[in-house]
């Protein structure tokens, strides 16, 4: 248990658990409070006053279990803390670990993995580094900073066409009515997200209390960078909004991971290659530039910075051409 002393403008924080004790005065009490939690799960990890004891996997562990449940993409990082618990890295002592060990740890990936998904899984082990330096104090040093990062792939610009919609619609058993089936549900996501460039977990998370009909916008209450922003409406997107908006809670029934299946099956069933669902972004925000400007269409997408919209842009030479006239 911890206890806290007020001695005049600084706070005295003691814990005492399972036969050990520690103690230290902080500017503030939030500070001590924080102090205490760390000292309280080192002991009960049995990691207190021992520095070899905790390895990177322990800080993955704690990271995964305290951390990621409050941060966006929470399922994706369990499920990559998890995997890499496997990797070598994990058995390395904190008081060890050095940047060495993170560029061995890219070479091993690269042999399996695309460089971007490495840069994905360095970005995620960086943020666990930095919560411990920062916020643990379990590290004296970030030892992935100034690590050489592999060169990530050109970004997709896989374009979708009006035949392969038909196709795709007719293959999810599409109506232009409200859904009714899965299948039709994944087929709504589908072409809302054409029309709005909105990720499919973003669609599948809006309720009725999300729509605004009149003002013609939708709410994203917890984006990927973790703002709140709003959807301004097309014609088109209205009339898929009003086949649901009766609906008192989810829009939607269908799951995430079920949803991603039924697009893959639908895909492979009417032969298109190299399709994925989220190439609707792709596809709606190079549609939406030929109607918004650049700061609008940022604000409307969810980029802080306009000029990550180049990675979605997509429009040919022969489509710019064509406004040329």
């Amino acid at each position: 248990m911890a206890t806290f002393i007020r001695r005049g403008k600084t706070w005295r924080a003691q814990v005492r658990l399972r036969g050990q004790s520690a103690s230290a005065t902080f500017d503030s009490k939030r500070q001590a409070q924080e102090w205490a939690q760390d000292i309280e799960y080192q002991i009960r990890q049995g990691t207190y006053g021992k520095p070899n004891a905790g390895t990177f996997g322990d800080l993955m562990k704690r990271f995964a279990e305290s951390v990621s449940p409050s941060r966006a993409g929470a399922r994706w990082e369990a499920v990559r803390l998890k995997k890499l618990l496997k990797d070598p890295i994990s058995q390395i002592f904190l008081s060890e670990l050095k940047t060495q060990h993170f560029a061995e740890f890219r070479d091993r990936r690269l042999t399996t993995v695309s460089s971007g998904a490495v840069n994905r899984e360095i970005n995620l082990l960086s943020a666990v580094c930095r919560y411990a330096l920062r916020e643990w104090h379990l590290l004296d040093h970030h030892p992935i900073q100034g690590l050489e990062r592999p060169r990530n792939p050109r970004p997709r610009d896989r374009r979708i066409n009006e035949q392969e919609i038909d196709r795709l619609c007719t293959a999810l058993d599409w109506r232009e009515m409200a859904p009714q089936t899965y299948r039709q549900e994944v087929a709504w996501a589908f072409l809302v997200a054409l029309e709005t460039a909105m990720r499919l977990g973003e669609i599948l998370a809006l309720t009725r209390d999300d729509l605004d009909i009149p003002g013609r916008y939708v709410t994203v209450q917890n984006s990927k960078n973790g703002d709140k922003r709003h959807i301004p409406l097309s014609r088109r997107a209205v009339e898929l909004f009003q086949m649901v908006e009766d609906r008192s809670r989810g829009f939607l029934r269908v799951g995430r991971d079920m949803a991603s299946a039924m697009f893959r099956r639908a895909r492979i069933d009417v032969e298109i290659d190299d399709l994925r669902f989220h190439d609707t972004r792709h596809e709606a925000l190079t549609r939406l530039a030929r109607k918004l400007d650049v700061l609008d269409l940022a604000r409307m997408v969810g980029h802080r910075d306009p000029r990550s919209l180049m990675i979605y842009y997509n429009a040919t030479a022969t489509e710019i051409a064509s406004r040329l006239d």
